[in-house]
């Protein structure tokens, strides 16, 4: 297939979509479909207001309408609601060229954190940008049916995977968290609002708190939280090693779609603590043993009480939580995005209607 692919999320930014996006670009490419990419590089860009790392393209509706048209695909996917997004958007409409698109990012409720307003508010501009998408790629089964429920039934699954070769127990711990006083207790990610990163460094649990990841919020964080390891963004075996130097992985957002970080995590040999939300709930499970109850061990926790899902994760089995995580991989991820594309990609007369969206077990 000719796939363009547009994204307002690229390098140099460090995320967990950035990272789907480009592993899910290579396997294409490996696989023989030609790939043109859309992304800030290409253009002028300005600073996200009040999230300087995140740079937004000026103006780029000529330039990515220009692109795609010289590249002709055969399906575009659009993977962020921003101003590449929306005008890749515009030009599929305007040439009958099938496009899919992506819900990686809670954008109402992130919107919602920053602005006070409620989600509500934002939701609307959400159902537009997608209602024309021949498929909304959505990581987990619960999101797919809260997109339902709010008028967007035409959703796929694609879940994501882990670099087997790099995220694995047996890397050596970093000396900076090697010293630290045990339990270590570990985060990863952006250090921003929206991540609810207090919770974290507020719970009452004996150990040092670890922080890897860069973000508005660093500095004033460093500032109110001076026992805390913050260590900034790291990546490849930097960040592998970082995994491997804690003891609990502790996920504290309540508005991540997935959280990529818990399955690199999983893989490294660290059991979850998290709240029982979207995200840890598809990955971990209720009750710690998978979305289906059906795993041989527990590999997390989740409470309302974060302290307490620490406690209990600290207490459970790293080389279960490693074989859990290896189960993740970028070849079925590919294979769900590639099929989705192919499927967006048909003559609309040819579309059956999808059948129920099925329950996600952890993959083998």
């Amino acid at each position: 297939m000719r796939i363009a692919i547009c994204t307002d999320a690229w390098h140099p930014q460090v995320n967990g979509v950035v990272r789907s996006l480009a592993m899910t670009v290579n396997l294409l490419i490996e696989r023989g479909h030609e790939v043109e990419l859309i992304t800030p590089s290409q253009f002028r860009t300005m600073p996200l207001p009040g999230y300087s790392e995140i740079r937004l393209a000026m103006a780029p509706r000529f330039g990515t309408r220009r692109a795609l048209g010289h590249f002709a695909p055969e399906v575009v996917h659009i993977a962020t609601e921003g101003p590449i997004g929306w005008s890749a958007r515009g030009w599929c409409l305007a040439h009958k060229v099938p496009f899919t698109s992506a819900f990686h990012t809670r954008f109402p409720d992130y919107a919602a954190v920053r602005t006070g307003l409620s989600p509500e508010r934002f939701w609307p501009l959400i159902r537009r940008f997608h209602a024309p998408s021949r498929a909304i790629l959505v990581s987990t089964p619960s999101l797919a049916r809260e997109l339902e429920e709010r008028g967007l039934p035409q959703t796929r699954l694609w879940s994501r995977g882990i670099d087997r070769s790099l995220f694995h127990p047996g890397h050596a711990p970093l000396p900076e968290l090697a010293v630290l006083p045990g339990p270590v207790q570990l985060y990863v990610g952006r250090v921003a609002s929206e991540k609810n990163l207090p919770a974290f460094l507020d719970a009452a649990v004996p150990g040092t708190k670890g922080v890897v990841g860069d973000g508005p919020d660093l500095a004033a964080l460093k500032a109110r939280y001076p026992q805390v390891r913050f260590l900034g963004a790291l990546q490849g075996e930097q960040l592998a090693r970082a995994y491997c130097s804690a003891d609990v992985f502790v996920f504290p957002s309540r508005t991540d779609t997935f959280g990529l970080v818990l399955i690199e995590a999983l893989s490294c040999g660290l059991p979850v603590a998290a709240y029982p939300v979207q995200g840890p709930l598809d990955i971990i499970g209720r009750e710690g043993r998978g979305p289906c109850r059906d795993l041989p061990a527990t590999v997390g926790a989740l409470d309302e009480d974060l302290s307490l899902a620490i406690r209990k994760a600290l207490r459970l089995d790293p080389l279960a939580a490693a074989v859990v995580g290896a189960g993740y991989s970028w070849d079925k991820a590919t294979d769900q995005f590639a099929a989705a594309l192919r499927e967006a990609a048909r003559p609309l007369a040819e579309v059956a209607m999808p059948p129920a969206f099925p329950q996600m077990a952890v993959p083998a």
